[in-house]
């Protein structure tokens, strides 16, 4: 059904790809009734799926409002017009993938890395003549090798903890397939970049220039807002009052700095103080579609708030419905037990376990998930084979953390593609670090290049005994 709704519906995620969750969900419940599983038992699951992933769905709310208060303050609109300043149009692809990385890896996030300055850049790259979809693929590329290397990252805690290694021995170990990856994708987004036929573009940088400064102020002083945010979550602040913070922010500087935007968006009561509040909840809550003499550059300018993020928390809560089904009748351990009889090899067992956390991915529609079920499933069998537990922890992000966001009724396909308002399998053919990511560490693994087993001396120490049958 998902397949059939790419074909039958143009916009998938405004009803087709939940109803298809739902409907599956339902088959799945059937299943297990067979299975003599209690209703108590099912609702039980889908609830604590939900539970899971109600932080994001707030984020994606804070997202909504953070768009729309930094469009009407001018803060992206001023990235923008400085980034066209600044950015070489051959290298531009090239530094979308390095800047998105360097602000991911300062963060911990790639969400918050998308929603900031990954918008900012999609505006550029329009503007430089590239097609969007290539531009969201060099942004989501360097945003998830942030999100899979720093570590303030939750996913790359959350790997090592279900592995059993420390953080850093993680890091440093998945350098061995992360560098080759990022290299690869940096060349292919240069030789794009430098290859790139800027004679057909129709959009003078000029004149989207002299458009965004005849419509707002943009004072240098607007990177106050994004440059506080990104302080206070490098400082560990938790995402919810640190996206919270910036949408305020924003608040305050369109209400400081863009008088005339305050007045165009609440129709100009003539009290400026009614005017800044329906200015500021319209930009936080629903659409705001900015007007200047540049029709390119309105295309920049257009928000959608909060309820512009309520179809894709549909689609995450249908997912979770779904992935709750399948969990409680334990559908998805019966599938990836299937696929651990093909492991005959080192390298075939971490192809085996590429293949479940993308299996989890798509089924249970959650990146958290394709990394912890796979990392307890698998944890055992690497252990009785002599191999290091960082060999699984960098398995776990080499696929379960980097797919995640190619999925599109994933948790993170859902959320980046309404951010960037790109959809998820336009961008998939360029988000060339998070498919190269998954191939990488299956190479690796066949070549036995860097495998990390136990010495007869660690295996005496952790008590390990090798009854693994695994050839090397």
């Amino acid at each position: 059904m998902l397949s059939m709704n790419v074909w039958f519906f143009e916009d998938t995620l405004a009803g087709a790809n939940q109803i298809a969750l739902l409907l599956s969900a339902a088959i799945a419940g059937l299943i297990c009734h067979r299975l003599k599983r209690s209703w108590t038992t099912i609702q039980g699951r889908i609830l604590k799926n939900i539970s899971s992933a109600m932080p994001s769905m707030l984020i994606l709310l804070l997202i909504g409002s953070l768009a729309g208060t930094w469009m009407i303050s001018g803060v992206v609109p001023a990235m923008i017009h400085y980034g066209l300043d600044i950015i070489s149009p051959k290298l531009f692809l090239f530094s979308a993938v390095v800047v998105s990385a360097i602000v991911s890896v300062a963060t911990g996030s790639s969400w918050s890395t998308v929603a900031t300055i990954g918008v900012a850049l999609l505006g550029i790259g329009k503007t430089l003549g590239f097609s969007e979809a290539v531009v969201a693929g060099a942004i989501i590329s360097g945003a998830y090798f942030g999100d899979k290397m720093s570590p303030l990252s939750d996913t790359t805690n959350l790997a090592p903890a279900m592995a059993g290694t420390d953080i850093f021995t993680h890091i440093r170990y998945m350098m061995y397939t992360t560098v080759p990856t990022m290299t690869l994708t940096l060349i292919i987004f240069l030789f794009m970049g430098i290859t790139h036929d800027f004679t057909q573009v129709t959009i003078n940088v000029d004149d989207v220039q002299a458009a965004i400064e005849g419509t707002f102020n943009t004072t240098p002083l607007l990177f106050i807002v994004p440059i506080t945010l990104l302080v206070i979550i490098i400082r560990k602040m938790p995402p919810l009052p640190a996206l919270f913070i910036g949408t305020i922010l924003g608040a305050l500087f369109a209400v400081i700095f863009q008088p005339q935007i305050i007045h165009s968006v609440s129709g100009d009561s003539g009290i400026y103080l009614k005017d800044a509040y329906i200015a500021v909840m319209q930009s936080m809550f629903g659409d705001i579609s900015l007007t200047t003499k540049d029709a390119a550059v309105n295309e920049l300018l257009h928000t959608s708030g909060m309820s512009g993020m309520l179809d894709t928390i549909w689609l995450i809560l249908s997912a979770m419905v779904f992935g709750g089904v399948m969990e409680a009748g334990g559908l998805l351990k019966r599938i990836t037990h299937e696929i651990l009889k093909f492991a005959h090899s080192t390298g075939s067992l971490v192809f085996s376990t590429v293949s479940s956390c993308i299996f989890f991915n798509f089924t249970a529609s959650d990146q958290y998930l394709a990394i912890v079920v796979p990392g307890r499933m698998f944890s055992q069998t690497y252990r009785e084979n002599g191999l290091k537990p960082e060999l699984l922890s960098r398995t776990l992000e080499d696929s379960g953390t980097v797919v995640s966001v190619l999925i599109p009724w994933n948790t993170c396909g859902a959320t980046q593609s309404r951010v960037l308002g790109v959809s998820t399998l336009a961008y998939l053919p360029y988000a060339f670090f998070n498919l190269i990511s998954p191939i990488m560490t299956v190479l690796v693994a066949y070549l036995n290049w860097k495998i990390r087993r136990y010495t007869p001396e660690e295996l005496q120490k952790e008590g390990i005994e090798l009854t693994g049958k695994l050839k090397r």
